[in-house]
């Protein structure tokens, strides 16, 4: 049987690598998202941000949430200078508008977002907790997920199951 922290640390190795956990891993309890995500440095940028943003106890309540969750190397794509400017506590309502933007209400896994598309004609819309929208599609067999001002985003893992919801990490921050 696996503890929680093999449990946590098997389930960021799979995600570092690109890999989807298995079901039978998935079925074990999980922590909840803030959590979760804090177990791994992998999202030591994006759990600064929740942070300073003072979204903790919103993510580590009730739910269920989806969040689409940005690794390290997806904000270090942001042109320089963004990251430690959005930190800064004047900045909090455009930094929480960003991390919200990242979060759906429900838990959708991802066969159902696979679902939503096929059933879409190549496209599902979601709606996320900052109220914008973000367009799910496949690009053979990877979800891409569009934001508003059509960037674009891989999801590298999905279904990292949490008390509270699921996780699935992107590539890229997907801006309001």
């Amino acid at each position: 049987m696996f503890s929680r922290t093999a449990l946590r640390a098997a389930l960021f190795a799979m995600a570092a690598t690109g890999l989807a956990a298995p079901a039978a891993v998935l079925a074990q309890p999980a922590a909840d998202i803030v959590d979760t995500a804090a177990g791994n440095a992998d999202f030591g940028t994006l759990v600064a941000a929740v942070k300073a943003a003072g979204l903790v106890e919103t993510l580590k309540g009730k739910g269920p949430f989806t969040v689409f969750a940005p690794t390290n190397a997806a904000f270090a794509k942001l042109p320089a200078g963004t990251v430690p400017t959005l930190l800064k506590p004047e900045n909090k309502g455009t930094l929480t508008a960003v991390l919200t933007y990242h979060v759906v209400p429900g838990k959708l896994m991802a066969a159902d977002v696979v679902a939503a598309i096929k059933a879409g004609g190549g496209k599902a819309v979601v709606t996320t907790v900052q109220g914008g929208k973000l367009t799910a599609s496949l690009m053979g067999n990877v979800v891409m997920l569009t934001d508003a001002k059509g960037g674009m985003s891989h999801i590298r893992a999905t279904d990292i199951a949490t008390s509270n919801g699921v996780i699935h990490v992107i590539d890229t921050v997907v801006m309001p």
